[in-house]
């Protein structure tokens, strides 16, 4: 496959491992990126990961993948509740998009019970922990092959 998947990652990503890992798990992000590699690998795909804890920087990202990404495998982290600016940016975009959660935000806060990307993403992975990015690119790679 020509373009890459874009996997983006949110706000206190990178913390994956030490932040909450009774939640989260004792993963860190750079073990899941490599399994990610391992396994786009083996479906013929490729992964491009990048995190941010800034809004902007993940709708920049997302208006580059237009031209530049098969389609998006995003976790928003908290910007999943709170950004509008994320929806419409991935209005924008073209191609299939997946939204991932570590953990089952409808077991959690009331406040995270609804996400705005889910509006927007042809399905939603939540509460499989870190294998939750898997399951995803495995989806992502039917969906690209259909």
């Amino acid at each position: 496959m020509a373009k890459p998947i874009f996997v983006l990652n949110g706000p206190n990503l990178n913390l994956l491992g030490l932040r909450q890992p009774e939640i989260y798990g004792k993963e860190t992000l750079a073990d899941v990126e490599a399994a990610l590699g391992r396994l786009a690998a083996e479906l013929g795909l490729a992964v491009d990961c990048r995190q941010s804890n800034h809004e902007g920087q993940l709708v920049d990202w997302i208006h580059e993948a237009r031209a530049a990404a098969a389609g998006i495998l995003i976790n928003p982290g908290a910007y999943s509740h709170t950004s509008v600016a994320i929806l419409d940016a991935l209005n924008a975009f073209d191609g299939a998009v997946l939204e991932v959660h570590i953990s089952n935000i409808h077991k959690r806060e009331a406040f995270r019970h609804h996400s705005f990307v889910s509006g927007r993403a042809e399905g939603v992975i939540a509460g499989f922990g870190t294998e939750g990015y898997l399951l995803a690119l495995r989806r992502m790679a039917s969906l690209l092959r259909t």
